[in-house]
Parts: C-alpha cells; sequence; structure tokens
C-alpha cells in the first residue's frame, strides 16, 4: 500500500473548459464525477449547453450547462457526437405543472456557485436548493440528496442520454426498457437499450439496479410516447411533447419504443437527506443488484469516495512516485498525477460483462479510439499497467475471433469508428516487439492483423464518409493492395490513409518476424508505400523559405493531382477531406519506422533540420484548426496526435537540444493546471500520456522496442516498470526555468552517448538513467542515431 497520498495533486476540472470561459468548447471534453481506474461506471453530471453552435457535451460535464440528470455511464476527453449519459437521477422539488418529467427542459436546473470533485468524489447545488454529491464504484455509484424544506422528489428517466444538440445522423437514441418499482418501494431495476452515437453503434442495452436508503412516501412509473426524431423507429412525429402517465409500479416500452421511468416522492417538508446506490450490468439486473451491495456496502458517500481514492492511489499514482516536498514545484505534481488520472478512465474494464458472446478471455470496450491513444498511450499502459494492457490486447483479438476485425474504435459493445488505418495492428506490434506475452494468444493475433491488411471490409454507406467502411478495418484496401497507395480520385483520407496504412503493414512486419516470418518482406516492402505519393516536386505555398518534396494526391491512373495544391490545407480535415486531423505538411513528417528515407527526401540533414524547425514557427499555420487548435498559430499542432513524435525527430538528426527545447515549448504553453488545461480534445488521455512521457524525460516510439531521451521535470522519479521492476530517473542540476538541457546521460551507471535506448535496457528487470542537465544547449550526443528499422526506398518514386 502506498503512503503518500498522490490524489491530493490531481485536479478533476483539468481540460474541463476551452478558451471561451464558462464553455466547454474548444477543452478536453472531459468527464468529472466518480470513478475508478478502467471503471465501467463513471457517475456524474449531464448537461445541456444553451448555445448550441459552441455545444460540447461529451463527458456529461460543462462548467455553465444547465444540468438535467446524475447518470451512470460517461466518456471521457472524446470529440464527434456523445455516447452514453445513460441510467439517471435527476432531484426534483417540484413536479407540478409547467414541469413535464419527459421534457427536461421544464426542470433542468442552474448550478450554484463552484463545483467540489476531488478523486472519485463529486459534488454540487442545483438552483433548486438540493446539494448532490456523488461517488463511483466499478459498475456502481452512490448519490446523496441534500433537499431545502418542501417536497422531495427523484425523478429516474430510463430514457434519457446525452444528446447532439444539432441533431444528424450520430445522434443517440433510446430503443426501449422496462422498469420495476419493488413491493417495498425502495429498491427499481429494470433496463435500457439505446443506440448509435458518436460509434454509430448498434442497441445496446444496460440492466440497472437502485435503491434509496429509506422508502418514499410515494413511488409510481410513468410511460409516454416518444417524440425524439429516431430513424427507422416509431415516434410521435412533431406532435408536442405529451405528459407523462403515471399511476402504475411497472412500465415496459412496448413496440412503439414508448419512453418510460419512475417518480420517487418523500412528504417530508423539512431538509433532509436521499440517499441512493444504483448497480449497472451488461448481463442481467441480478448482477446489477450485486454490484451495488458488493461495491458500495455503506450509505456513507465518503466512504464510497474513499476507497476509490485508494484504488487510484495503490494502481495507478504509486507507479511513478517523485519527490513531494517543498522543494518541487506543486504545479507539476499537479500536472503530472491529473494526466495520470485522465488517461485511467478509459478503455473501460468489462471483464465478466461481456453480453455479446462467451469466452474466458478478458473484456473490454470504450476504446475511443485506437487512433488517439496507439502513439504513445499504450506504451505506457505498458511499463506501468502491464496486466490491464494485455487484458485490452486480448480482447481486442478476441472481438476478431468472434466479429471479424479488431476495432480501431469501439464503444457500446460496438466497433467504430475508424478514422485512418487498423491501428489495432500497431498496439499490438508495439507489445509484441517490447516481449509481452502472459495468456496473450499471438497466433491469432498476427491472424487478426492480416485479416485488416487483406480483407476489404463492407461498405457501412455512413453519413460520415460513404464511400468505404467507417466500422472497422481498411476502407481503401481495394486501392492499397492493386495500386500501392490510397488515391485521391476513388478514395477520402487519401493522404492520411496512405501514411497509416504504412505503419499498419510496417506493424506486420515486425510481428511476422517471429510468427510467420514468409511474410516479412511483402509486408515491409508495402510498409514503403508512402513514397507512391510523395512528390518530390510540390513546393510548399507561402511559406518562407519555400520547400520541396511532400505527400500528394495522386490519382489512380498514376497521375498526379496537384493544380494549385497546397500542403498546409487539408480543408475540413475530417472523415472525406485529403488528410484527417493534420494537414499533408504535417503528415509528411509522420513516418516513424523510416525517418532515415524521410531525411533523404526532404533533401537531407541541413533541409530537413530547416523545415522542421519552420513548423514551430508562430504564425505559419494556413489552416483553420478548430476546436482542436484554439489558440495554436503554428503548422505543428500538439492539439491532434499525428503530431505527437514530431519534437523528437532532432533526435534522429543528433540535435537532441532542440528536442528538449521544442516538446519543452509546447508542454509549457499548452498545459495547464487550469480548467483550460489542455490544448482540445484530451481524446481518452492520450494528450495527457504525451505530457507523461514529456516529464519523465523520454518518449517511445511505436510499433519499435525503442525509446528516446528527452529531459526529465524531476530530480527523481521512481516509477514501477514490469509489475514489480522499478525504473529509476534521476536529473542532477535540474531547474525546469532555466537548467534544463541535457549535458550527459547514463543508463545502469554506463556512460552514454546515444539519444535513445531499448527497451531491454531498463523496462524489462528495471534500472537507472542519470541525466545531468544544464542551462546551456548541448550536442553532447556522439553515437548513432535512433534505427530506422523500415528502412527502403522503393524505385518508382516520382
Amino acid at each position: 500500500m502506498t503512503q503518500t497520498d498522490y490524489a491530493q495533486y490531481v485536479n478533476p476540472f483539468m481540460g474541463s473548459e476551452g478558451p471561451y470561459p464558462g464553455l466547454a468548447f474548444g477543452g478536453g471534453d472531459i468527464f468529472v464525477g466518480g470513478a475508478v481506474p478502467f471503471g465501467v461506471a463513471k457517475v456524474g453530471i449531464d448537461t445541456y449547453e444553451p448555445n448550441v453552435s459552441y455545444s460540447t457535451l461529451n463527458g456529461g460535464y460543462t462548467p455553465q450547462g444547465l444540468v438535467t440528470a446524475f447518470s451512470m455511464m460517461h466518456e471521457s476527453g472524446t470529440g464527434g457526437a456523445p455516447k452514453y449519459g445513460i441510467i439517471p437521477q435527476m432531484p426534483l422539488t417540484n413536479v407540478a405543472p409547467p414541469v413535464n418529467l419527459l421534457d427536461n427542459q421544464t426542470y433542468w436546473q442552474s448550478r450554484v456557485g463552484n463545483d467540489t470533485a476531488t478523486v472519485g468524489y463529486y459534488r454540487t447545488q442545483l438552483e433548486n436548493g438540493v446539494v448532490a454529491e456523488l461517488a463511483g464504484a466499478r459498475h456502481s455509484g452512490i448519490m446523496q440528496y441534500s433537499f431545502p424544506a418542501g417536497e422531495q422528489h427523484v425523478l429516474v428517466d430510463i430514457s434519457h442520454y446525452l444528446p447532439q444538440e444539432t441533431g444528424g445522423y450520430s445522434s443517440q437514441i433510446f430503443v426501449g426498457g422496462a422498469i420495476d418499482i419493488k413491493t417495498n418501494s425502495s429498491v427499481y431495476t429494470g433496463y435500457g437499450t439505446y443506440a448509435l452515437g458518436w460509434n454509430e453503434g448498434a442497441p445496446f442495452t444496460v440492466y440497472f439496479c437502485g435503491e434509496f436508503d429509506h422508502t418514499p412516501s410515494q413511488a409510481q412509473t410513468f410511460r409516454g410516447r416518444n417524440t425524439d426524431p429516431m430513424q427507422r423507429y416509431h415516434t410521435l412525429a412533431s406532435g408536442g411533447i405529451p405528459q407523462a402517465m403515471l399511476g402504475n409500479t411497472s412500465e415496459y416500452s412496448g413496440p412503439l419504443s414508448d419512453r418510460i421511468g419512475a417518480l420517487f416522492s418523500w412528504n417530508n417538508s423539512t431538509s433532509s437527506q436521499i440517499k441512493s446506490r444504483v448497480g449497472i450490468s451488461f448481463i442481467s439486473e441480478q448482477k446489477a443488484c450485486g454490484f451495488k451491495n458488493d461495491e458500495i456496502p455503506s450509505w456513507d458517500v465518503n466512504a464510497t469516495a474513499a476507497a476509490s481514492r485508494a484504488e487510484w492511489n495503490d494502481d495507478v499514482f504509486s507507479k511513478i512516485q517523485v519527490p513531494t516536498d517543498s522543494s518541487v514545484n506543486v504545479t507539476n505534481l499537479n500536472l503530472l498525477y491529473s494526466s495520470l488520472y485522465f488517461m485511467h478512465l478509459m478503455p473501460s474494464n468489462r471483464s465478466g460483462e461481456n453480453p455479446l458472446w462467451n469466452s474466458e478471455e478478458p473484456s473490454w470496450d470504450d476504446f475511443y479510439t485506437l487512433w488517439d491513444i496507439f502513439r504513445n498511450t499504450v506504451s505506457l499502459y505498458h511499463l506501468i499497467q502491464p496486466t490491464a494492457y494485455e487484458g485490452m490486447i486480448r480482447s481486442l483479438i478476441d472481438i476478431w475471433r468472434y466479429e471479424g476485425y479488431m476495432p480501431d474504435g469501439r464503444s457500446g459493445n460496438y466497433n467504430g469508428l475508424v478514422q485512418g488505418g487498423s491501428n489495432a495492428d500497431n498496439v499490438l506490434a508495439d507489445a509484441y516487439v517490447k516481449g509481452l506475452k502472459g495468456g496473450i494468444n499471438w497466433t491469432d493475433g498476427y491472424a487478426a492483423m492480416v485479416k485488416d491488411a487483406e480483407v476489404q471490409p463492407y461498405n457501412t454507406f455512413s453519413y460520415v464518409d460513404s464511400t468505404a467502411s467507417v466500422k472497422e478495418g481498411r476502407g481503401a484496401l481495394y486501392d492499397w493492395i492493386p495500386l500501392s497507395y490510397v488515391s485521391s480520385d476513388r478514395s477520402t483520407r487519401y493522404v492520411s490513409r496512405t501514411v497509416e496504412y504504412s505503419l499498419n503493414d510496417f506493424a506486420l512486419s515486425q510481428v511476422a518476424r517471429g510468427e510467420a516470418p514468409g511474410d516479412v518482406q511483402k509486408y515491409l516492402n508495402r510498409s514503403a508505400n508512402w513514397q507512391n505519393i510523395w512528390n518530390h516536386n510540390v513546393k510548399s505555398v507561402n511559406t518562407t523559405p519555400i520547400f520541396t518534396g511532400f505527400l500528394a494526391p495522386r490519382i489512380s491512373n498514376g497521375t498526379w493531382n496537384i493544380t494549385d495544391y497546397n500542403p498546409a490545407l487539408c480543408g475540413e480535415c475530417e472523415d472525406t477531406a485529403i488528410s484527417y486531423e493534420a494537414t499533408p505538411f504535417e503528415y509528411s513528417f509522420v513516418i516513424p519506422h523510416d525517418t532515415q528515407t524521410l531525411i533523404q527526401f526532404m533533401g537531407g540533414l541541413a533541409t530537413f533540420e530547416s523545415r522542421l524547425d519552420y513548423i514551430f514557427q508562430p504564425g505559419t499555420s494556413q489552416q483553420d484548426l478548430g476546436a482542436n487548435g484554439a489558440g495554436i498559430t503554428t503548422i505543428m499542432n500538439i492539439g491532434n496526435e499525428p503530431d505527437f513524435a514530431l519534437p523528437y525527430l532532432y533526435n534522429y538528426i543528433s540535435k537532441q537540444y532542440k528536442s528538449v527545447q521544442q516538446s519543452r515549448a509546447l508542454a509549457n504553453e499548452f498545459f495547464h493546471d487550469a480548467n483550460y488545461g489542455v490544448p482540445g480534445n484530451s481524446d481518452a488521455g492520450a494528450l495527457n500520456s504525451w505530457l507523461i512521457w514529456q516529464m519523465l524525460g523520454l518518449y517511445p516510439i511505436v510499433t519499435q522496442p525503442i525509446y528516446l531521451l528527452g529531459s526529465p521535470w524531476f530530480s527523481d522519479i521512481n516509477m514501477t516498470v514490469n509489475n514489480n521492476r522499478t525504473l529509476r530517473i534521476t536529473a542532477n542540476n535540474l531547474d525546469n526555468t532555466n537548467s534544463y538541457y541535457v549535458q550527459s546521460v547514463k543508463i545502469n551507471g554506463q556512460p552514454w552517448s546515444r539519444t535513445w535506448f531499448e527497451h531491454t535496457d531498463v523496462m524489462v528487470e528495471g534500472g537507472t538513467i542519470d541525466f545531468e542537465l544544464g542551462s546551456n544547449a548541448s550536442m553532447w550526443e556522439t553515437g548513432p542515431v535512433p534505427p530506422s528499422p523500415g528502412h527502403l526506398v522503393l524505385n518508382n518514386t516520382s
């Protein structure tokens, strides 16, 4: 058991706000509430923002949004249409007209004063005088409502969910459900079925079991016609919102998908507390009741919060221990442990809760998405959460066994959306080359990767992108296999998908070395296909100096589509654009398996360095970056994942001091211990994990057993790796304001001349990395640059 309460350094609101005070737009889209690491339940508020143009409800919490419910399930840090916000309660002090139980606009609440949150605990006061406190466990939560004198009601609306305020194809819908109030009226059970949301998901069902600490004076279910527009489901269209029909103790939705719920009322006219415990399950009401009773054995909300806090300290925060005495910058402590917190909220460990098939394998969900977390988050899981990480990988492979493809994104027990390549391949390769074994069936793992590489998934005809599957797999294999690139006339995201498919195939070549040696060269050759859309004659536009040679659109007949082409632009930078969430200018740097060829194509060391310098210069961005780049004026956009490794590319040209310089500048400018604390969606903690690596003074190169050296932010770091080994990182003469440039390095006591090291050096049995720092930039590295294991130059590039 850890002795230090590192949870005290967590700011649960870091990322809750964007650049516009009071709005979540442009911020981290984070969940705020009660949860345990990788928990299924994330208990918090749901809100609605009247300013629809800047609405961002993805985590449920918004700084000033109107409270519509306290619900059991949320995502954290995600973009796109909301998912979850289900199995709710709402404390009310009046249910007389104009309140309509079927219309939350008639009872939603502003908040009074400032919300309070610590690890595992959340508190707010509503305009109606109710003070709500809550805490979360793995599959359950406890809510405590302190009512003012007068009426006391708790509304349970099973048809509630987080809406997409602007509507559209991806808006969630309530499909149906049932609710039953037990004879003593203090316990209610049932289920709700929901569909769509961010990943255009199939219907999924969540069972619930709720209980109040004392029996209500009146408890009755209600029913009403569903008026929400739902494609391919019955609704009472454009007929206004009817009143709920009350009076029974049991209701089910029936064939018209009627809305259902219950209203619990207490006659006590003096102020009092009403407490509720709720369990959820994807299997049954009985399991939901068991979770409620086992995980929350008392009615003390503080006891549940304390148990959650202890779990966070023991299982997460204690894995990276730094000094906490008065000499340490508290802001840096807050940044470190807050970042660890947010990168452990997702995915969700649903082992034992898979309703789709029987399996002895672990079951994980809410990969939202691997496109976001493959770049550096999973590499950190590998080190500090190897058991959980093994479970994630086994679950990904099991999804392939029963559903045909591993997911790139998955939520609500359904694969989708694919943003680029088949990035589960990168995750598996990263684990494989670093020796993760355990219970992983790597024969099946490689077979799942081959499926991604070779079999075109069926077209989902999504409104997001109707050209190919956005559910799973590589939607543009019809181009990739015969053409060896993704074409601009037949496919979308052709620049970014060509780059990502290349890395995916490199991932296959890495796993094939042990599982199918005969496949190595095939996939290594395919990993160089990015060169087929590298046009050596394309010049940059509106830049000083002019740079030559970029990834560019290429038509399926082999000719180039470069009239008026500007690699610094990507249109809307979404699903039907030239590239996804980054411009071709940026993607032209994103070849982690073959930086050697990249440097050659950009004209050699000097021009590569010059171009790299340029993307960090303020005012160079020509692209409207939107919510995921508010306030960023450089081409380099730390708010989007494709650029995560770019500051560290100087290590490949023996200019490590510039890697330190640029990465620290980004961290200091865009990450803060404040509500506006991260530069855009935290993306399931992806941005947070980038900051953690920065603070450790290391950076992983995905699909390779390689780490680049940076400069740590703490003088002494004790990190638990490989379950029970210790990596100690020290920084002598550290001053985060003036003295942070590397002068020399020792690894395991031996002088080190390289700007990188291998996984086996210190991450398997533990070890030491000792930095000597100073105020002057120093070119201390004399050894070879980091490897490019995918180095291969094609002969047919233009």
